[in-house]
């Protein structure tokens, strides 16, 4: 079940109903398998409980290094970075999510590569560096093609790539 409607064109972060994630939150509290913990995290980092999301997503990492896969580290990896950066950590995140997105695509898992750099690319956006933003989301979407995503995740990464170059500065033509 998803819970994101959408996502702001101003700050491409998700559009979700709080009730229903406070609700789903309250119903996985006890779980502690590493997909009720993943889910957990990023329940509360929509709902901006950001303390307690980075400090169970540091518990996540450490849960999917010791019992998960390496796909399953990245994925824990990726969404710690995601609440480094809506901490505004954003120089933590960029560091993390690069690794991330560079070691999937080293193993040739796709889309955790193409996952890695569209949350790059939202980082980016949110740190204010558009050119990144573009090229993270540019390199997600070719590797979401590749991997034959749905129509919905390419329309997601088309939005983003549309958002970061409306707010790229104006190159000047020196004449």
């Amino acid at each position: 079940m998803s819970f994101i409607r959408g996502y702001d064109r101003e700050n491409l972060r998700e559009l979700v109903d709080i009730d229903e994630c406070a609700v789903r939150l309250e119903e996985i509290e006890d779980q502690r398998s590493l997909p009720a913990l993943l889910e957990r995290v990023w329940l509360l980092k929509v709902l901006g409980r950001l303390d307690e999301a980075l400090a169970l997503a540091e518990t996540t990492v450490r849960q999917a290094r010791m019992a998960g896969t390496r796909k399953d580290v990245l994925r824990a990896r990726v969404l710690r970075a995601t609440v480094q950066q809506f901490r505004g950590a954003h120089a933590a995140a960029e560091q993390e999510l690069a690794a991330c997105a560079e070691e999937a695509e080293g193993q040739g898992w796709i889309t955790i590569a193409a996952f890695a750099h569209q949350h790059r690319g939202k980082n980016a956006f949110d740190a204010g560096d558009f050119d990144t933003a573009r090229d993270s989301f540019k390199q997600s979407l070719f590797l979401r093609r590749e991997a034959g995503a749905a129509d919905r995740e390419l329309e997601v990464t088309l939005l983003a790539i549309d958002a970061a170059e409306r707010r790229r500065p104006s190159q000047l033509v020196a004449g």
